[in-house]
């Protein structure tokens, strides 16, 4: 119960962070927000209380999660802080300025998700700004990466946390459909490392054809630009993190049923 709520309360805190931090939020869009994290906190609460969740993979499966909500919390968190030095400049947000400005120039070459993404700006003086946003932003998604890749390779997740229960941590997959359950597995894993690869070049073509045929993002709202691009750099990441766990659940069943038919074989022999 308490873990449930801590983590309830961490969540609405994520979703209210640019509004708590940007100065001049309209009285509307925080009762917009303060909904929203409302009932993005009971959500969680309710999916980390129950016995069995229904919504949440990977539950029973740390670090997956945690590593996740890092993420988007560490670029989110950043995003804000940048974006609040336009009008409330500290040391600290002058700092991530330089920084995000460096990463930002570093990533920008051609045929880059970064270099796309600029192509959502509507105006010069956004570009610099969405450069240095854009390129921190998938920094920080492509560390996530390595970090999720290196626990699994070296710190041999999930089998460190004990035995993998498969019904709790994958709730939305439904073993009576389709075929063998390992080669779903596998299929699910290289769809969602796909679609995670794409994305990043996928996100800023939709984006620039909605500006031109349906009402535009107001990237100039520093909130609207700080959620279009932490979602751009995090759902992506989020994916290929899932397609790698996938594969890793798969090969664990496969090396299972390679003991348990050469364990067949002894005993009839």
């Amino acid at each position: 119960m308490v873990a449930a709520v801590a983590r309830a309360f961490l969540v609405a805190l994520l979703v209210a962070t640019p509004a708590l931090l940007l100065p001049g939020t309209r009285v509307e869009t925080t009762q917009i927000i303060a909904l929203i994290g409302l009932l993005a906190a009971i959500l969680t609460f309710v999916e980390y209380v129950a016995e069995s969740p229904s919504l949440i993979e990977f539950r029973a499966a740390p670090p997956f999660n945690r590593i996740r909500f890092a993420s988007i919390a560490i670029t989110v968190g950043l995003l804000t802080l940048i974006c609040r030095g336009d009008t409330v400049p500290t040391p600290l947000t002058e700092a991530l300025v330089g920084f995000g400005t460096m990463i930002g120039a570093a990533m920008d070459f051609p045929f880059s998700p970064v270099r796309l993404m600029l192509l959502v700006a509507s105006d010069d003086g956004a570009t610099d700004k969405i450069r240095s946003l854009a390129g921190l932003a998938y920094v920080i998604s492509l560390v996530t990466l390595l970090s999720f890749v290196a626990l699994v390779r070296l710190l041999d997740w999930p089998l460190r946390s004990g035995a993998f229960n498969f019904w709790i941590n994958l709730p939305l997959f439904d073993p009576t459909t389709g075929g063998d359950i390992l080669m779903r597995l596998k299929r699910d894993s290289h769809v969602n490392v796909a679609l995670g690869f794409l994305l990043p070049f996928m996100i800023p073509a939709v984006l620039k054809a909605a500006a031109v045929y349906a009402t535009p993002l107001a990237l100039a709202d520093p909130q609207t630009l700080i959620w279009t691009i932490s979602a751009w750099a995090f759902l992506p990441a989020s994916l290929i993190m899932r397609g790698v766990a996938l594969m890793r659940i798969a090969d664990l069943i496969e090396e299972k049923r390679r003991r348990a038919y050469a364990q067949a074989d002894l005993q009839v022999a």
